[in-house]
C-alpha cells in the first residue's frame, strides 16, 4: 500500500487502532507527506503526553490549528510544496464551541457556558474524546480551509467507542434522567415543591449559590438545543461514510493488537465505512541477515572476544525469533484482509520518532511502493 495513491482525492483520513502502537508517529508522517506533495494540511491529535508538538518542533499545541515551521522539513531532507498544520484537543474548549455553535443567540449561550450545573456535567461529557474529536474534525471540514484533514483518534479497545460517538452525546441527553428534568410534569417541577424550595433557600443563604436557579437555567436552555444536537450528529454520521473520507488502521505487529485491528476492520465494514488499509508499525523484517548465531559468534569471536561475540550471537537469535514471530502474526492480518496489497510496513527503528527527521524516516515507508519499501529496508540492513 502507497498511502499517497490511498488519499488521492481524499478530503479526511482518520487513523484508528488500540493505544501504543505508534499512531500518533504515524498520523503525522501521513500529514506530513500528503503536505510535501502540495497539500494544505491538518493534523489533529488527542496526545496528552505532546509527542506530536515535539516531533515537530513545536513547544506546545492549542486547540486551532498551527503552521508548523517549514524550515524544519528543509533541514531533514524533505521538500515542502505545501503546508502542515497540527493542533492537540482540548476536550472542554470544544464542547463549549459546540454550545456556542448550536446556541441561538448569544445570550443563551453565555447563559449557558457560565452555569455551575453546565460546567460540571460538560467537564464529564467533554471526557469523551470521541465525540470531541468527531465535533473538532467536523468543524475544521464544514469550514473548509484545508484540502485533508488528518485525525489521530483516542486509543480504545472498542471500536464502536469511535464509530457511535455523534449519536452517543444525543442518547445522553435524550435519557430518562434528563427528560425527567426537562418535562414540566416531572422531576424538575417537584424541585420547587414547598419541601424542596425551603431546602435550596436555606442552601443559598448558607453558600451564597442558588442551585434551583442553575438548575432551571440549565435545563430551560439546553431543552432549546436538543434538535441541533440531533442535527449536528447526523452530518458526523454523514461525514464518517462520505466518499471523502477514508480510514486508515494503524497497529503493531504483536498479536493483541493486530486482532484488535481486524476487529475494528470488521466493524468499519459492517457500517459501510470507507476503509484504506493498514499501517502496521515496529515491524522487525526479513531483511536482517539469517546467519547461524553460533557461526557468528565464532566469526566475532578473535575481533570482539568470546564474551562479546556470544552476546552478538543471542542478539541475532532474539532478533530473529521476533522477525519471525512479526511474519507470522503479519501473514494472519494479510489472510483475514484477504488482501496484503492494504498493508503498509515500517520497521523498528534504531531510535525513538521524536523530530522531524524521525519523521521523515517513517514517512519514506508509508509513501513507497511495497518494491521501494523493499529496497529501503535492505539498505538500512546493509549500512
Amino acid at each position: 500500500m502507497n498511502v499517497a495513491d490511498t488519499l488521492a482525492d481524499r478530503r479526511v483520513c482518520i487513523c484508528g487502532g488500540s493505544g501504543g502502537v505508534g499512531k500518533t508517529t504515524a498520523a503525522a508522517a501521513i500529514a506530513m507527506g500528503m503536505a510535501a506533495q502540495g497539500l494544505r494540511v491538518a493534523v489533529v491529535t488527542i496526545d496528552p503526553a505532546r509527542r506530536l508538538a515535539n516531533s515537530l518542533g513545536l513547544e506546545e499545541l492549542g486547540n486551532e490549528p498551527r503552521l508548523v515551521d517549514p524550515a524544519l522539513f528543509a533541514a531533514a531532507g524533505v521538500e515542502m510544496q505545501g503546508e502542515l498544520w497540527a493542533m492537540m484537543l482540548d476536550p472542554k474548549r470544544t464542547f463549549d464551541e459546540v454550545i456556542g455553535r448550536l446556541a441561538p443567540d448569544a445570550r443563551t449561550r453565555d447563559e449557558i457556558l457560565s452555569n455551575r450545573i453546565y460546567k460540571e456535567i460538560s467537564n464529564a461529557v467533554a471526557g469523551s474524546q470521541e465525540y470531541t474529536a468527531m465535533s473538532k474534525l467536523y468543524d475544521l471540514h464544514q469550514d473548509g480551509g484545508f484540502d485533508l484533514l488528518v485525525l489521530d483518534t483516542p486509543p480504545s479497545r472498542n471500536a464502536l467507542d469511535f464509530l457511535d460517538a455523534p449519536d452517543r452525546l444525543t442518547q445522553f441527553l435524550e435519557g430518562r434522567a434528563l427528560q425527567l428534568f426537562l418535562r414540566p410534569t416531572g422531576l424538575a417541577g417537584r424541585l420547587v415543591g414547598r419541601g424542596t424550595g425551603m431546602a435550596f433557600s436555606v442552601l443559598k443563604r448558607i453558600t451564597g449559590v442558588d442551585l434551583l436557579e442553575d438548575l432551571s437555567v440549565f435545563f430551560r436552555s439546553l431543552s432549546g438545543l436538543l434538535d441541533g444536537f440531533r442535527e449536528r450528529a447526523r452530518q458526523v454520521d454523514a461525514l464518517l461514510s462520505d466518499r471523502g473520507t477514508i480510514f486508515l488502521l494503524v497497529t503493531s505487529p504483536e498479536r493483541e493488537p493486530i486482532d484488535e485491528a481486524i476487529y475494528f476492520w470488521r466493524k468499519l465494514k459492517a457500517a459501510r465505512m470507507p476503509f484504506g488499509g493498514v499501517v502496521v508499525n515496529r515491524v522487525h523484517h526479513d531483511e536482517a541477515p539469517r546467519a547461524d548465531p553460533d557461526a557468528v559468534a565464532d566469526m566475532l569471536d578473535e575481533e570482539l572476544g568470546r564474551r562479546l561475540a556470544e552476546r552478538v550471537g543471542e542478539n541475532l537469535r532474539d532478533y530473529q525469533v521476533l522477525a519471525r514471530r512479526d511474519r507470522e502474526n503479519i501473514a494472519h492480518l494479510a489472510k483475514r484482509l484477504d488482501d496484503e496489497r492494504r498493508l503498509a510496513l515500517v520497521p523498528y527503528l534504531d531510535e525513538d520518532v521524536h523530530d522531524v527527521a524521525g519523521l521523515a524516516r517513517v514517512k519514506r515507508y508509508l509513501f513507497a511502493s511495497d518494491a521501494e519499501r523493499a529496497r529501503l529496508l535492505k539498505a538500512e540492513t546493509v549500512a
